[in-house]
């Protein structure tokens, strides 16, 4: 039951996202979400993670590209028991333009700010 409630947010917030194209988010999907709901890994959870420790979205952008590029869990955003219970992440083999259009959809797509409801 978890698992399909986690699904069907996780599409909401894709379908709801702006200033992301249909083709970035269904790369996204394929080449990360889709391993991210498989192993109920909590994108929104990173973000949030990513989001306070490195507060700006081009730091987010960098931190998340280094990570990807070379995953080692001293460099993680993530302690130490997030490990135990979920796997360590392989290195992506994409070009470089391509992971950072992934991670800009990424970062794009689980906005806080999209979600804020300002006067």
């Amino acid at each position: 039951m978890g698992k399909v409630i986690f699904f069907f947010s996780l599409l909401y917030i894709l379908v709801n996202a702006q200033d992301v194209s249909v083709e970035d988010k269904q790369q996204l999907q394929k080449e990360c979400l889709q391993c991210h709901v498989e192993q109920q890994i909590p994108s929104a959870l990173i973000y949030r993670r990513y989001l306070m420790k490195y507060s700006t979205f081009e730091r987010m952008q960098e931190a998340i590209f280094s990570y990807i590029k070379n995953p080692d869990q001293k460099h993680s955003i993530m302690p130490p028991q997030f490990f135990l219970k979920f796997p360590m992440k392989e290195a992506l083999m994409l070009d470089d333009d391509k992971l950072q259009k992934m991670i800009e959809s990424y970062l794009n797509t689980f906005d806080v700010k999209k979600k804020l409801m300002l006067p």
